[in-house]
């Protein structure tokens, strides 16, 4: 069964504070909880193969204004491949759904343990031992799709997109700075 990672990150145009000016046509108003602030830009979406070396091996990425929510685009774009583990992050919890992944499609999804609102505190703290752990195993398992990233920041700064003028220049800013990567990534690895 193969492995697979997947994650976002922001592409950067503006603060939140701040009114968007250019390429309204695809960039609105997101949040990035990792790092504690509101945006406005787009969101790149990586669905990656786990690999036991190095760096995951990119599988799709999607491009979406900054509001659309991870797990939807996990529901329209990724959930219908086959035989698959995947290990996401508590944005794609969702019990529900992932156990009929599970049925129709024999996929699975592992994240880290999401508190329940409203479990009783004795229940909570029977299960917090187990629950660390599973927690902590799925980080560290998911723990090279963020190094993926951080080396796309390291080699290319694709994030800071402020100084994009228009549409067109926002699209060749994140193509450009995403085919670059790759480019150096064939060559020098």
């Amino acid at each position: 069964m193969d492995q697979s990672l997947f994650n976002s990150i922001p592409f950067i145009t503006c603060s939140g504070k701040r009114s968007p000016k250019v390429a309204l046509e695809i960039v609105d108003k997101g949040v990035c909880s990792s790092k504690g602030m509101y945006y406005n830009g787009l969101k790149l979406h990586a669905l990656a193969f786990r690999r036991n070396t190095g760096l995951p091996f990119p599988e799709q990425m999607l491009i979406t204004p900054a509001s659309v929510n991870d797990l939807s685009v996990f529901k329209d774009a990724w959930s219908t491949i086959e035989n698959r583990t995947y290990w996401g992050d508590k944005i794609y919890f969702n019990k529900e759904f992932f156990e009929n992944l599970k049925q129709v499609y024999q996929s699975e999804m592992l994240t880290p343990v999401k508190a329940v609102k409203g479990q009783a505190e004795c229940i909570r703290q029977r299960d917090k031992a187990a629950d660390d752990l599973f927690s902590k195993a799925v980080s560290k398992v998911r723990q090279p799709i963020e190094s993926l990233f951080n080396w796309l920041i390291e080699k290319t700064d694709f994030q800071r997109a402020g100084k994009v003028r228009s549409t067109n220049g926002l699209l060749v800013h994140v193509f450009g700075k995403l085919s670059a990567a790759f480019v150096y990534l064939i060559f020098n690895t």
